[in-house]
C-alpha cells in the first residue's frame, strides 16, 4: 500500500489555547486529520487575555543559560532541567513561528523587537504586542491559521469524558447543543486551560473549569504538582477582577500600602520584582494589617511629565479597564489585591505531551511538563504552550502510525486522595460559590493543617452527595470539586513551604520532598 492510500492518522485536540491550537496545526502539518473542540467560540481561550507578554531569548546579549537559570530560580528549585533546556532552546523558533503566522509584535523604530522586564528575569527578553494585548494578538493569529488549514473545528462543545477503550484512549465524548457525541480517533489531546474557577477571585475566564484534568483522572492519568497554583499579585479591587500585567512593575511602578509607603521590600530585596508569589503574600498581608483595605499601585511616576500618555501608550488594554472603573492612576494610585492565576502542576506528562495513559497528551497549562516547578517565570505561560505544543503536535501522528505508545508505570507513592469518613453534620450546602470560597480560604495564598483538613472533610462529604449533573454548568461543577480534592490532598501532603505553597504551620523554605508521581511514562 503506498503512502497516498493510508488512511491518515486521527486526532482529536480539545482547547483552541495558543497550546491547543498549535498542536493543532502542528499535528496536520505532520498528516493528522485533526479535529479541535472548544467549549465556547474557537477564540474564546484564556490565552488572549494574556497581557504581559511571551518570554524567549531573541536578543544577542541574552542567553539561553540565562533564561534557563531564571526560570530554575524561580521555579524554588523544582522544575526539571531538562524540560527548562527544551522551553528557553526551542522558544526562538516558536516565536520565529508566529511571526510567519502575522504576530506583530511590537517593535522599535528600527525594527528590532523592544523588550520588557518582569519579575525574576535578569535580561528584558519579554516580547510584547499591542503594548498589553500580547495574548490577544497570538490568538487572533492562531484562529486565523487554524481557519485557514484543514483543521475540523467544532465549537460550543463540551468535554464530558476521554473515551478509554482496550487500555488506551481512543476517543472523546462531548455534549453538543444538548446532545451526547462521541468522537473516535486514534489520539486525543487535552489542552483546555486550567482550574481558576476553583477560586472566589481569579483572573481566568468562567470557562477555566479543570474540565481536561478531570477528565484525565478520570481515565486514570497521573497528575502531579497540583498544590502549586499560582495567584497574581495585582488584580484590580474595584468592579469585575481584571489583571494588571507585572509589566507595569517591570516598568517602574510600585507597591504601597494606605500610608504610602512602600511594603514590597520588607518581603524581598527584588521588592516588586520579587517572584510571584512573594509579592503575592506581601499584598496579602499588607491588606489583612489594612482591616481588609486594598493594597495600592503606584504608576503615577511612569513616563515623567507625559505619564497619562505613557500608560495609554504602553498599556493601552489595562488604561481602558482603570478609567471606565472611575480611577486615573496617572493622578493617584489604584487599587489591588492578588487572585487565583495560573496551575503549574497538572497531567504528568513526558517532553511531548504523552500523558500516562497511551494515546492520550496534554498541553499547556492542563499538562504538568516540569518547567514551573513551583513558582512559574512571569511569561512562560505563551512559550510552555509553544514549545510544547509543537512538539505532541510533530509526534502524535507517528506515535500512532507506529502505535508505539507510552505506558503507565504504576510507582510507589503516598494516597493521593485520603478516605476519610463523611462528615455528620454539615451546615454549608455545595455550590460552586461554597466550593470557590472554601478554596480561597483555606488552600489559598496560605495553608496550614487545620484548614486543608477542614477543606479536605467538606469537600469529602460533597463528593459523597448524590447530584446528577444536567447542564454544561453542572458537569463543570463535578470537575471542580474532583479536582479540589486532588489539589488538597496535595498540599497535605507537602508539609513544607516551597515557591507557592506556602504553609503558615511550616514558613520556612523545603519542607517535605514532593510525593512521588502515581506512574510513570516508559517507552514500549
Amino acid at each position: 500500500m503506498s503512502a497516498a492510500d493510508r488512511t491518515p492518522v486521527t486526532a482529536v485536540v480539545v482547547g483552541s489555547g495558543i497550546a491547543g491550537l498549535v498542536t493543532a496545526l502542528h499535528a496536520a502539518a505532520a498528516g493528522a486529520a485533526v479535529t479541535l473542540v472548544t467549549k465556547d467560540v474557537l477564540e474564546s481561550a484564556n490565552t488572549r487575555y494574556a497581557q504581559g507578554g511571551i518570554a524567549a531569548v531573541m536578543f544577542a546579549e541574552d542567553s539561553a543559560e540565562a533564561h534557563l537559570a531564571d526560570t530554575l530560580a524561580a521555579s524554588a528549585g523544582l522544575a526539571d532541567p531538562e524540560a527548562v533546556h527544551v522551553l528557553v532552546d526551542e522558544g526562538p523558533d516558536r516565536i520565529r513561528e508566529l511571526v510567519a503566522l502575522g504576530v506583530a509584535f511590537d517593535r522599535t523604530p528600527e525594527g528590532a523587537f523592544r523588550r520588557g522586564l518582569e519579575a525574576a528575569h535578569s535580561f528584558p527578553r519579554v516580547l510584547h504586542a499591542g503594548g498589553d494585548a500580547t495574548g490577544a494578538a497570538i490568538e487572533q493569529a492562531l484562529v486565523a491559521a487554524v481557519r485557514a488549514s484543514a483543521v475540523r473545528v467544532i465549537e460550543h462543545a463540551f468535554l464530558l469524558d476521554v473515551v478509554v477503550a482496550d487500555g488506551r484512549a481512543r476517543g472523546v465524548e462531548l455534549l453538543v447543543d444538548g446532545r451526547r457525541m462521541r468522537l473516535r480517533t486514534d489520539a486525543v489531546v487535552l489542552a483546555t486551560g486550567g482550574a481558576g474557577q476553583l477560586y472566589a477571585h481569579t483572573t481566568n475566564p468562567v470557562v477555566a473549569t479543570a474540565d481536561g484534568i478531570a477528565a484525565a483522572l478520570r481515565a486514570g492519568a497521573a497528575v502531579a504538582d497540583l498544590e502549586f497554583v499560582q495567584f497574581h499579585p495585582t488584580v484590580l479591587a474595584a468592579g469585575e477582577p481584571f489583571l494588571v500585567s507585572e509589566a507595569v512593575r517591570g516598568e517602574g511602578a510600585v507597591l504601597v500600602d494606605d500610608s504610602g509607603r512602600r511594603f514590597a521590600f520588607d518581603a524581598h530585596p527584588d521588592g516588586e520584582l520579587a517572584p510571584r508569589d512573594v509579592v503575592a503574600r506581601a499584598i496579602s498581608r499588607t491588606i489583612a494589617r489594612q482591616g481588609g483595605r486594598p493594597a495600592l499601585l503606584d504608576a503615577t511616576a511612569l513616563g515623567g511629565a507625559d505619564t497619562s500618555g505613557f500608560l495609554a501608550e504602553r498599556f493601552p488594554t489595562i488604561d481602558a479597564a482603570v478609567r471606565e472603573r472611575g480611577l486615573d492612576w496617572a493622578d493617584a494610585p489604584i487599587p489591588v489585591t492578588p487572585a487565583a492565576h495560573y496551575l503549574m502542576g497538572g497531567v504528568t506528562t513526558d517532553l511531548h505531551g504523552r500523558t500516562t495513559v497511551p494515546g492520550l497528551y496534554a498541553v499547556g497549562e492542563t499538562a504538568r511538563t516540569g518547567v514551573h516547578g513551583a513558582n512559574r517565570l512571569a511569561s512562560n505561560s505563551l512559550l510552555e504552550g509553544a514549545v510544547f505544543g509543537a512538539r505532541t503536535g510533530d509526534v502524535l501522528a507517528a506515535d500512532a502510525a507506529r502505535s508505539a505508545w507510552p505506558v503507565a508505570v504504576a510507582m510507589p507513592t503516598a494516597p493521593s486522595d485520603t478516605v476519610r469518613p463523611v462528615p455528620a453534620r454539615h451546615a454549608t450546602a455545595f455550590s460552586r460559590s461554597a466550593l470557590q470560597q472554601l478554596m480561597w480560604e483555606f488552600v489559598g495564598l496560605e495553608r496550614d493543617a487545620t484548614g486543608l483538613r477542614r477543606a479536605a472533610d467538606t469537600l469529602t462529604r460533597w463528593s459523597a452527595e448524590h447530584r446528577e449533573p444536567r447542564t454544561i454548568a453542572d458537569f463543570e461543577d463535578e470537575n471542580l470539586l474532583r479536582v479540589a480534592r486532588e489539589v488538597v490532598a496535595a498540599a497535605e501532603r507537602r508539609t513544607g513551604s516551597v515557591g507557592a505553597h506556602f504553609r503558615a504551620d511550616d514558613p520556612g523554605t523545603g519542607g517535605s520532598a514532593p510525593a512521588e508521581p502515581t506512574a510513570a511514562v516508559v517507552a514500549c
